[in-house]
Order: structure tokens, then C-alpha cells, then sequence
């Protein structure tokens, strides 16, 4: 074979696996396939200065010789907002017509598999990511060129992002199971977390053996000039990615509701998970102007399908504690197959729930399973009682510690703080991803730790040692290195994340970076009344907040002079005619309502959400909602966008006088 033969091979070898992989029609067998790759393999051995890096045969890289590293997204990958039936579509679309009567929709079918982003620049697919916190992920590139729909090239020379889902077929599912069950190895629970346990192979081989696929479903940083989203997506799908079963752009609720019924219809025949369906306002302009929540784009929805329902019998309840103290109930079920997943265990959620089901054990129920919902138990089938069923009885005493309960009526708490499961379910939440993200802290090895008596709180984490690692069953150099590194990795880290990972009843992630955000590292002493000014805090987020801090004052200051969080960095305000102003924005804009929401915070002011009387301009652009009618009402100053922009450009340019 010759270098022109080579490079000819090269080009039949790629043809023929879009062919087969992408368009799902075979041009040759097997046989002859194999036969070409095995002599381009054998030419590339022999000349490996001559190796086309978009080869068949370089799919497969190098294992990692030890975990995947951390890589940052081009720009956000968000979360999504989700609605469960036709009325809350509606309430949605609603929403957005309020401003936007007239946009049209692209719809396309919402797969279940693992988020991956792939950036492509100068046509060469550069990195993959996994979506972790949306953020930051995992570079996951070996293991994403072995993927044959993902390609290793592109007819695109920008840099762009191009994201989707990775998926694992039914009969693929099947087959791996049923290897692994021979083998003795737990089975995969289905087929979305057998993708993404398959993306996360340290070795290559192991993904490229597993037959996934890339499904494309948007974009995130790119120069592409078109005006709609629909534009978009068939530009990438014209790169030669994997096309939907179904993608239409539609103007009303009723073609929306007809394309939902169409993909319940087939959703089973496919080869692959349906979960639901997305809808997304199309054009990219009314896109920017509708903007984002602190989670997902206001833009787009999840219509989900409905929850499965089944039955099963309640063989027995059990008593969790959570890191808080409270008491689930838990229903033992005889098992029960629900998507794919085999269910053996059910929220009750609370005792008052529990009286007012009047849910007894040896009851037959039905319980759903919708997606990443915790099986919950909605009805009990009381026409198969046979009499024998038992009442389930308060507990007294925690299952866990042994210390007497408190019952508050709905809620039973244990108050013990040293009990086990509260310390265990504490530092499994504090090192989780969305708090101080500690790489290999997880369930087990936390688990492990407290047993061992190295752990009691969260402070001892932070004092353990090589030495007592190495003591442990499963923990060698390697391993202890990697765990200790990981924890001295979290010192420094983001303030809200320290917050969070405190957890603070009803204070999430969300509220965790308001606080940081308006108060820094100064949260400790905070007020109920400073609390309370933060917008969104009720009375009994600042109540619950209040009462930790009080409570484990001296356990925080500890951990912060152990961890040292850093502060969220303010940006230098700019004086200007908004500054100490509140301000609300409404109507179609020039910029995007996160640009110019970002822009008046940065010249002084509080861009707010609601008008009230202690708003002093509703800025508004064009087709003003019902902001504009109250501003009106209650005699709030109203600012036309253009006279916000002169205002701005007068402010720039005293900066250029000034020499700022």
C-alpha cells in the first residue's frame, strides 16, 4: 500500500462507517470492512509518521493512567426546566406569549442517556466534557472518539461547541447485562447510567466496546450566522451527526401536543430511551431576551412523559435518618421492574402522609417512577386486603443511635448530632459535586472512615493521614494519595459551596450563593433582618438559618479557618445615574436581559424582578408586559430602553475623559 492508497483506504474506511453508524444502511459486510481497517492498521504500523489523526483506527487512545481531568465548558451547559402535563406545557407557553405572542417552536424528541459536549476547532474535535455541574466536567476525549457517531472531523473550521446525549441501545443494555451477570458483576440499572458508566472507562477499549451513540441536541459557543435554532441544529446534523426520529417547528399548543402524542406513540419501538419530548422558543433573538433563571433557560421546557404506574406488595418499612435528623419512612417492596429499573424500595415520606394514605404493610399499591424521581407510593389498592395487614407504628427511638425521638406531629426528628447516620449522610453531602465536590468521598468510603473511627464530623476530614489510610481494607498509595489530594484540593473553595455544603435546612445551593453573593464570607452573624432582605428568603429560611448557625457556631468557624473559602470577588461599581437605584426590566430589548441586567449592576444599581413602590425605573423595550401596567399604577418612573443607553454611553464616555 502507498501513501496515495493509504490516504484513499482511509477516506473508503470513514464512508463506510457513516454509512453504517450514522445512516443505519450498511454499504459493505463485515468482512470486507475488517479486511480494509486490518491493512490500513497494518501501513499506519509501518509508517507512523504518515497516520491520518481522523483514522477508523484512531478512535481507540491510550488508557489514563489515573482518573479523567477537570475541564471547563466554552459557556454554561444549564439544567432544565420540566413540566409533567398538558396544563403546566400550557402555563408554560403562557409565560412566554405573554411577551412574545407570535414565536414559533422547535421540538424534538428529550433522549436519556449522559450529557457530553464536544468543541471542535479548526474542524478537529478537540475536547469532550462531561455536563457535571454545567460549569466544569470531566474530560472525557479518549473515550468520546471511539464513539462512531461523534466525529473526529468536521466541514466547519470555527470553534464550536456541539452537545447532546450519550446513548446506549436497548439490545446493547441486554447484552452487557447479561455479560456482566455471568461474570458476577453488578448489573447496569439501565440504559442511561450504562452510558455514562461506559463514557467514564478509564480504558478507552472497554467504551469503544460498548457500541454507544452520540445524539446531538444544541449548541453552546459558536459563530454561525442563522437566525433560528432549527437553522442551527440542521447545520449540525448536516456535519453528519445522527438525526432525531422527529423534529418539527411549530406555531401552537395543538401541533406541540400532536407531536407529544406521536412520541408516546413510538417511544417504545425505539431502539433507544425516550423520556420526553423539548420544546424551545426557535428564534435566537427572543431567546436571548426571555434570558435565564439561576438553573435553566426560560426559553425552553421538558415535557416529560407521563410516570409509569405499577403495583406491588409493602413487605415491610424501615427508618432512615437524614443529615438533618429527620425520620423517612421507606416501604421494603417485593421488586418490581419500572422502566427498566427493578424498584425495591419507596418513599412514604412522612407520618402524616402515611395516615392520611392509611398505608399499612402487606398492602398491594401502585407507586410511578418518573425519570430521576424517587419511587413514591400514590395509592393503596385496600380491595386486596385480607385483614393480616399491620399498621405502621410511630418509631420512638432512632433506628440508628437508639436516642429518644422528638415528634413534632408531621416531622420525627432525632436530635442526637453525634448519632451515626446524621454524621455519615453530612460528609457524604458536604463532598458531593454540588457542594465541596471532594473527588472519592463517596457513600462508601465515608461509610468505611466512620467505622474506623477516623471520622466523627465534618472537621476530622481534613485531619486525616496517609498512615491511617493505609490501615484501611481496598486503600493503597495510590488510592490515599488520590483521596487526601482531593481533600486538600476543596481548601479554597468557592464560598457558596462551603455554605451549601453545610446543609442548611432550606438552604440550597440557590440561597447558599445569595448569601455569599450580598454578604461574602461575613455570614456567620448575620441578622434575621439582613437575611430577609435577600430577595427570595422567607421567614422560615432565615428562621432555619439562624438556628444552625446559633447552634454549630463554634463547629463553622472551625471549618472556615480549616478550608479558607474564597470569597465571590466584587466587581468595581461604576458611578453612574443608577447607582443605588432599583430598577426592573421589561419588553423585547436590543441585548439580551442577562447583559443589561449585568451592565446596571456593574454602573451601581438592583435590578429586581417585581415592581414595588420602592422601584424607581421600569426600563422597557419593546411590547412591555403587565411590569409596565403596575409601574403605571403605582407611579414608578418609566424609562424607554433608548434613554437607558444614552445615559450609558454618557457614562463611557466621562470614563474615557477621566482616563478610566
Amino acid at each position: 500500500m502507498t501513501k496515495k492508497d493509504y490516504k484513499k483506504a482511509v477516506e473508503t474506511l470513514k464512508k463506510w462507517a457513516y454509512a453504517y453508524y450514522i445512516e443505519d444502511n450498511p454499504l459493505v459486510t463485515d468482512e470486507v470492512y475488517d479486511k480494509l481497517y486490518r491493512e490500513v492498521e497494518a501501513y499506519e504500523k509501518e509508517h507512523p509518521e504518515d497516520i491520518d489523526p481522523t483514522s477508523p483506527t484512531q478512535r481507540v487512545g491510550a488508557p489514563l493512567k489515573e482518573g479523567f481531568a477537570k475541564a471547563k465548558h466554552l459557556s454554561r451547559m444549564w439544567s432544565m426546566e420540566d413540566v409533567f402535563n398538558e396544563k403546566e406545557f400550557e402555563e408554560w407557553m403562557a409565560r412566554i406569549r405573554k411577551n412574545f405572542p407570535d414565536e414559533r417552536y422547535y421540538v424534538e424528541p428529550k433522549f436519556d442517556g449522559a450529557s457530553l459536549n464536544l468543541i471542535y476547532e479548526n474542524g478537529l474535535l478537540k475536547q469532550a466534557i462531561t455536563r457535571g455541574d454545567g460549569i466544569e466536567g470531566e474530560d472525557v476525549t479518549n473515550n468520546a472518539r471511539t464513539i462512531q457517531s461523534i466525529r473526529l472531523e468536521i466541514d466547519h473550521s470555527d470553534l464550536i461547541e456541539i452537545r447532546g446525549e450519550v446513548l446506549m441501545t436497548k439490545q446493547e443494555f441486554d447484552r452487557i447485562n447479561k455479560e456482566r451477570a455471568m461474570k458476577g458483576e453488578p448489573l447496569f440499572a439501565n440504559p442511561r447510567n450504562a452510558a455514562a458508566g461506559s463514557l467514564r472507562q478509564l480504558d478507552p477499549k472497554i467504551t469503544a466496546r460498548r457500541n454507544l451513540l452520540f445524539q446531538p441536541w444544541g449548541v453552546g459557543v459558536h459563530s454561525l450566522p442563522y437566525e433560528y435554532l432549527s437553522e442551527i441544529m440542521a447545520f449540525v446534523y448536516d456535519l453528519g451527526f445522527r438525526k432525531p426520529p422527529v423534529r418539527k417547528v411549530c406555531k401552537t399548543v395543538e401541533e406541540i401536543e400532536a407531536i407529544y402524542e406521536e412520541l408516546k406513540t413510538m417511544r417504545d419501538s425505539l431502539d433507544v430511551m425516550l423520556d420526553g419530548m423539548v420544546v424551545k422558543v426557535d428564534r435566537i433573538a427572543a431567546q436571548n431576551a426571555l434570558g435565564y433563571t439561576v438553573k435553566a433557560p426560560r426559553w425552553m421546557v421538558a415535557y416529560k412523559f407521563p410516570a409509569v404506574e405499577k403495583q406491588t406488595r409493602i413487605k415491610d418499612v424501615v427508618f432512615q435518618v437524614g443529615r438533618t435528623g429527620v425520620i423517612t419512612p421507606v416501604a421494603v417492596l417485593e421488586p418490581v421492574e419500572v422502566e427498566g429499573v427493578i424498584v425495591e424500595r419507596a418513599t412514604l415520606n412522612n407520618f402524616d402522609y402515611i395516615e392520611k394514605m392509611d398505608v399499612r404493610i402487606g398492602d398491594m399499591v401502585t407507586l410511578i417512577r418518573s425519570g430521576d424521581v424517587i419511587p413514591k407510593i400514590i395509592k393503596v389498592l385496600t380491595q386486596y386486603r385480607t385483614g393480616k395487614e399491620k399498621r405502621i407504628v410511630r418509631p420512638t427511638h432512632c433506628p440508628v443511635c437508639g436516642s429518644e425521638l422528638l415528634d413534632e406531629g408531621k416531622l420525627i426528628k432525632c436530635q442526637n448530632i453525634n448519632c451515626p447516620a446524621r454524621v455519615i449522610n453530612s460528609i457524604i453531602y458536604f463532598a458531593s459535586k454540588q457542594c465541596m465536590n471532594i473527588d472519592g468521598l463517596g457513600e462508601k468510603i465515608v461509610e468505611q472512615l466512620y467505622e474506623a473511627g477516623l471520622v466523627k464530623e465534618l472537621e476530622d476530614v481534613y485531619h486525616l493521614t496517609m498512615e491511617e489510610l493505609l490501615k484501611l481494607e481496598g486503600f493503597k498509595e495510590k488510592k490515599a494519595k488520590n483521596l487526601l489530594d482531593a481533600i486538600e484540593k476543596s481548601k479554597g473553595a468557592a464560598c457558596w459551596r462551603f455554605l451549601n455544603g453545610l446543609g442548611i435546612e432550606h438552604i440550597g445551593e440557590v440561597a447558599s450563593r445569595k448569601i455569599c453573593q450580598t454578604y461574602g464570607l461575613d455570614f456567620i452573624d448575620l441578622t434575621k433582618e439582613q437575611l430577609m432582605a435577600i430577595e427570595g428568603f422567607g421567614e422560615e429560611m432565615a428562621e432555619s438559618y439562624l438556628e444552625f448557625m446559633r447552634v454549630n457556631r463554634s463547629k463553622v468557624e472551625r471549618l472556615l479557618r480549616i478550608i479558607r473559602p474564597k470569597a465571590p470577588e466584587k466587581e468595581e461599581i461604576v458611578e453612574s445615574p443608577f447607582t443605588g437605584k432599583t430598577v426592573v426590566l421589561t419588553g423585547t430589548m436590543k441585548k439580551s436581559r442577562g447583559e443589561i441586567k449585568a451592565m446596571l449592576e456593574h454602573l451601581g444599581a438592583k435590578v429586581s424582578g417585581s415592581v414595588s413602590k420602592k422601584t424607581d425605573y421600569v426600563i422597557y423595550g419593546e411590547d412591555p408586559g403587565s411590569k409596565y401596567d403596575k409601574a403605571k399604577q403605582l407611579g414608578v418612573e418609566l424609562m424607554p430602553e433608548e434613554r437607558m443607553w444614552e445615559l450609558v454611553e454618557d457614562v463611557e464616555n466621562q470614563e474615557s475623559v477621566d482616563g478610566r
